[in-house]
């Protein structure tokens, strides 16, 4: 587990999934009786910090050499939570060692890049998997629920609002890392969230046909982590609309400089001929066709109607569990049975691309239309989307 000491890293990928899985006895198998334990060996760059993790949750494992531990036939899966920037020179190590690999996204900071890796894991014939971590959360998978079901009728659109606002870093600390807000060290909110949104728009809705993007940077100036000013060249915002296949259209606003008027960090809100949903990370809230109420545009009178009122919470039915362990059982049942897989390398590029089209969207004020990414189609993607690759760095 390379990068835990980290916050994604450690809180989500060791504590509430390795940690969480260990103590239940390990991952259940398909025949519904077997479990195979796990064991993480802790990776990074400070030996201090490694320890204190290892001792504080009582595990034995720990190194800085990476390339030992690659080369340790004892671990059989590489798992990546670094930085962006630093990802896919870890992972060509990963691969070339014959390891299992599971990585957070994105797989890389170009689309030619994560395509190349793709390429390389399949030649390598290792198993390799994404973080899909929102398509596993209880709000998405009453939404899948809803879709699967017809609830909706005909989808005719999705509304999205991500954000909160980050502070500076003058006169409160900044509950983001300042990296997150230097292009020149991987940092954007384009590229941190829309290969989010290409997963959950692809696998929810359809596949992302064409973006039209704005990006912007609102505050130019941000405080490090010792205090410091430094220039912010990377994007804090973006907005954006994105055609689906089958005529959905998608708006989706990413901001880390807006202050929360909703219920949760994230929402969606879809709209379909029969029936419409909000919906965030855990909660569901439904209003079908003949529940609908008929509101009439009078600007000359406040409006007096309760459309909150009008909308009921959709049930869960079922106990969800931690999004992010929940795909690492999913994982790990591929490597050990050979369980299906579905959100390997080729998945990940594709949200790079994402990234790359909405970046150069933004940098040329038109929309840009996306090429199919697939097992069977990557090599003519890859020629395609060249020249979104070399605006990989625009902000």
């Amino acid at each position: 587990m390379n990068g835990v000491s980290g916050r994604m890293g450690y809180r989500q990928h060791l504590v509430r999934s390795i940690l969480a899985i260990r103590e239940q006895g390990g991952v259940l198998l398909a025949d519904g009786e077997t479990r195979v334990q796990v064991e993480p060996i802790l990776v990074g760059r400070s030996e201090k910090k490694l320890a204190e993790l290892a001792a504080r949750h009582g595990i034995e494992h720990y190194t800085t050499n990476l390339d030992e531990a690659l080369a340790d036939p004892r671990w059989q899966i590489y798992s990546d939570f670094l930085v962006t920037k630093a990802r896919a020179a870890a992972l060509r190590k990963a691969i070339a060692a014959g390891k299992a690999i599971y990585t957070e996204k994105p797989t890389a900071e170009s689309f030619e890049e994560a395509l190349e890796l793709a390429r390389l894991a399949e030649a390598a014939g290792i198993k390799n998997g994404v973080v899909h971590d929102k398509l596993y959360l209880p709000g998405l998978q009453k939404l899948k629920r809803l879709i699967d079901s017809g609830f909706f009728g005909r989808i005719l659109s999705v509304r999205g609002d991500f954000g909160y606002w980050v502070f500076e870093g003058d006169w409160q600390p900044a509950q983001r890392p300042s990296w997150n807000y230097r292009a020149e060290d991987g940092g954007g909110i384009i590229v941190d969230m829309f290969p989010h949104w290409n997963y959950v728009l692809e696998n929810l809705f359809g596949r992302v046909e064409s973006v039209y993007a704005k990006a912007v940077t609102e505050i130019p100036e941000r405080f490090d982590e010792q205090g410091e000013p430094y220039l912010a060249t990377a994007d804090d915002a973006a907005y954006a609309i994105f055609e689906l296949e089958g005529g959905i259209t998608a708006q989706l606003n990413s901001s880390w400089t807006t202050r929360v008027n909703r219920d949760e960090l994230v929402e969606f809100h879809v709209d379909g001929t029969h029936g419409s949903a909000v919906v965030g990370l855990f909660g569901c809230k439904i209003q079908s066709r003949n529940a609908t109420p008929k509101p009439v545009w009078n600007p000359d009178l406040a409006d007096q109607h309760d459309y909150a009122g009008d909308w009921i919470e959709s049930p869960g039915n079922r106990e969800f569990e931690n999004g992010f362990k929940s795909q690492w059982e999913e994982f790990l049942r591929h490597v050990i049975e050979d369980a299906p897989n579905r959100f390997d390398f080729l998945a990940g590029a594709r949200g790079v691309l994402l990234a790359e089209a909405g970046l150069r969207s933004s940098a040329e004020g038109r929309r840009v239309e996306l090429p199919v990414v697939g097992a069977d189609a990557a090599d003519a993607s890859a020629e395609r989307a060249g020249e979104a690759s070399a605006l990989a760095g625009v902000r």
